[in-house]
Formats: structure tokens, C-alpha cells, sequence
């Protein structure tokens, strides 16, 4: 997977456009994925991502940062032996993207507003 291009509440992967917040796996893209407490991304919002730990997580916070990766959530993930980064989006698909050029088995969570 390949993210072309990103603008706010806009995000194109491998030529789809997809307008909601999403999670990008390997092998599919989760285009209904969104969080429990809105702004907060909590464990429970990545159950699917903790069950089946990548290597890395990239996790998009928004155009300006406003989604918010408590300190628990952070941990819960390094726990599982996840390595987390957390930016705002456009860094992220920036990251994601140089990742999955080196061959790491990455996921990315990306709020695409605020």
C-alpha cells in the first residue's frame, strides 16, 4: 500500500480516495474506522491492531494535532513490542511511506481532519 497524496479530510491509497479516517494495513485499507471518545484514541479504538501487532504504528493526529494518544495508549501498544510513532497526518503518510519502502511490516491509523 501506498498513500499518493494527502489534504485535509483527503486521502488517496494506491489511486482510491477515501474521505473518512482510516487504518492501513498490509493488505486492505479500514475506511469506517473511528474512535470511541472522538479527539482521544484509546486502546480499545486499535483492538484489531493489538491483536495482530505490525512492527510499527504510525498514527496520524490530524492536520493540526488535535487528535490526542494518551500516554496509556502509547504504552499499551509498546507492550504488545509495537514501535510507535505518532505526528501529525501529513508527517505520517510521510513516514509510512518511507517505511514501507524499507520493508517494514507497518500499519497506519490516520485521523485525516482536524
Amino acid at each position: 500500500m501506498r498513500i499518493d497524496s494527502y489534504s485535509f479530510g483527503r486521502i488517496v491509497i494506491d489511486g482510491a480516495e477515501h474521505t473518512s479516517d482510516i487504518i492501513i494495513y498490509p493488505d486492505r485499507v479500514d475506511a469506517s474506522w473511528w474512535r470511541r471518545e472522538g479527539h482521544l484514541l484509546v486502546p480499545e479504538d486499535l483492538s484489531e491492531i493489538l491483536s495482530h501487532p505490525p512492527e510499527v504504528l504510525v498514527i496520524g493526529t490530524g492536520q493540526s494535532g488535535v487528535m490526542q494518544v494518551p500516554q496509556k495508549t502509547a504504552e499499551a501498544l509498546r507492550q504488545k513490542g509495537i514501535k510507535v510513532h505518532i505526528a501529525r497526518t501529513a508527517d505520517a503518510v510521510t513516514l509510512f511511506n518511507r517505511l514501507q519502502r524499507e520493508h517494514a511490516r507497518v500499519v497506519a491509523a490516520l485521523h485525516l481532519t482536524c
